[in-house]
């Protein structure tokens, strides 16, 4: 929420976005927190040793706790639902009619609703689709390995309401993956490296831009010269003339705005930060490698190891050593450590998120629609960035289960396996003997309780397979932004405050 700081408004008339961008950054925060809160009631209702705690040992209290979580998902998608298909929309098209000064506000609201319905039709749509299509095996999929993947499923449920909201959020996962590759990818990149390389220094950018002020001025002064005798300009000087005046405007206001950067105390403690700002960025690069690396050895491994294509590439358990699902097991004994990690790479991915799109702008394939821009943003760009973060939310989920499969799926949940030979330094307090294993699909029914979260992510198979190949399209996001950010130089002090496609508009309006 802090992020808003910087994008906010001066016109009184943009409340309603401001709050409606809030409220939308507050569900997509709170929804990306349900996450740890999932894995840690799950792994808290067991010992380490793999036995029950008293109060979970009952089946029926242990579903009572997790249709708790359940309606929590519940409630959350579908606010989300609310915001993206009625909400947002509808606050969108009120600013777009807003622009048209012979509209009045009943009419307004009147067109708003209008355009509105056509997201509440699609919505309906995909709801009516997740109700009535059943979950069947695919058509040549080994029975056995079909049996096991939908045993997952059982508990919870077959009434329509929840299919009809896993598939209608699993539909809006599909467009959060591809933000996720475009914005997210890129954002991975290009924070760490803008933290390492910095910005130019101001007192160099202002002599630089003085210089191009004189070289234009001294421009327009030889266009001018040709018609002091009193002859006309040809069409090709006229067009030149007007292109270097549009140009010496935007270097004027360049120059403003870097003389207000000169004098701004926020640039005077950036420099002094810099060594901090350096180590932060080295740390954010290493750990987008790591997650990188982490997601790559996931993929391999629901490649070599899955059930098929067919199935979503679904993996009953680890086959090849993940360095992060390794480190949150490792940190799961020390409490809460664990929980803080995923709760941190979870803020991760939201703050690369909006890293990515304040670096590249709202765009619709090869269409640019929007710019990010501090104080200058416009009320339809800012409620676009909100609906992008909760789409970006939603699969944020899956791309941490893909980070780290099998603490997502059971957390630290361990269970007993009998052994046939007296054991030795039984637990105090537990009379079941036996070893430990870390619990995966293998586990006895009852011994291990998977996550909500898991289950919402994989009611239909079909969603898992694009969200796996979706996977090695973020890998392919990330190297090549990765190469395009560090080919790039040093970024202007006032980065995006001054361009030429904006020169109309007033700075006295955003600019104090």
């Amino acid at each position: 929420l802090a992020m808003l700081g910087v994008i906010w408004y001066r016109q009184e008339s943009e409340v309603v976005s401001t709050i409606t961008a809030i409220c939308a950054l507050a569900i997509a925060l709170i929804t990306s927190a349900l996450l740890p809160v999932d894995i840690f009631l799950v792994s808290f209702m067991k010992y380490p040793n793999g036995t029950y705690k008293e109060w979970a040992a009952n089946n029926e209290t242990r579903g009572q706790i997790e249709d708790t979580v359940l309606y929590g998902y519940y409630t959350l998608y579908s606010i989300i639902l609310f915001c993206v298909f009625l909400w947002i929309p509808f606050v969108y098209f009120y600013y777009e009619e807003r622009d048209d000064d012979n509209v009045n506000k009943c009419s307004q609201v009147k067109n708003a609703l209008k355009y509105t319905v056509g997201f509440i039709i699609v919505c309906v749509v995909l709801l009516l689709i997740g109700a009535f299509v059943p979950l069947q095996a695919p058509p040549g999929q080994n029975s056995t390995q079909w049996e096991k993947v939908q045993y997952l499923f059982e508990e919870l449920g077959s009434g329509h309401g929840l299919p009809a909201l896993s598939f209608s959020i699993s539909s809006l996962t599909l467009i959060g993956m591809l933000a996720v590759i475009t914005y997210t990818a890129y954002g991975m990149s290009v924070l760490p490296l803008n933290l390492i390389k910095g910005t130019r220094s101001v007192l160099y950018e202002r002599l630089e831009n003085t210089e191009d002020i004189e070289d234009v001025e001294h421009q327009i002064e030889k266009l001018k010269a040709k018609c002091k005798d009193g002859r006309p300009l040809s069409s090709r000087d006229r067009h030149n003339l007007q292109e270097l005046e549009g140009k010496l405007q935007v270097l004027r206001r360049r120059g403003r705005h870097l003389e207000i950067a000169e004098r701004n105390c926020c640039t005077k403690v950036g420099s002094a930060l810099r060594p901090f700002k350096i180590l932060l960025g080295v740390f954010f690069i290493l750990v987008a490698l790591l997650f990188t690396v982490a997601l790559f050895i996931s993929n391999l491994d629901k490649a070599f190891h899955s059930a098929g294509i067919s199935t979503g590439f679904i993996i009953f358990g680890t086959n090849l050593t993940n360095p992060l699902n390794e480190l949150l097991l490792a940190l799961q004994p020390v409490f809460p450590l664990d929980y803080i990690l995923i709760t941190i790479i979870t803020m991760y991915f939201v703050l690369t998120s909006m890293a990515g799109i304040r670096n590249m702008g709202i765009w619709f394939f090869w269409i640019r629609l929007y710019k990010i821009r501090p104080k200058r943003t416009r009320p339809q760009a800012l409620l676009f960035l909100c609906m992008i973060l909760l789409l970006i939310v939603l699969h944020t989920s899956y791309m941490i289960y893909s980070l780290a499969p099998q603490y997502v799926m059971y957390g630290s949940q361990k269970y007993l396996v009998q052994s046939h030979t007296p054991s030795v330094g039984l637990v105090p307090g537990n009379d079941t003997s036996g070893i430990t294993k870390i619990c995966d699909a293998d586990a006895p029914k009852d011994e291990c309780t998977v996550t909500r979260s898991y289950l919402f992510l994989h009611k239909f198979w079909f969603f898992s397979t694009i969200y796996y190949f979706g996977n090695w399209a973020f890998i392919g996001a990330f190297l090549i932004g990765l190469v395009v950010s560090c080919c790039r130089g040093k970024k202007s002090v006032i980065e995006g405050e001054v361009e030429a496609d904006d020169s109309d508009m007033s700075d006295d309006e955003y600019v104090h």
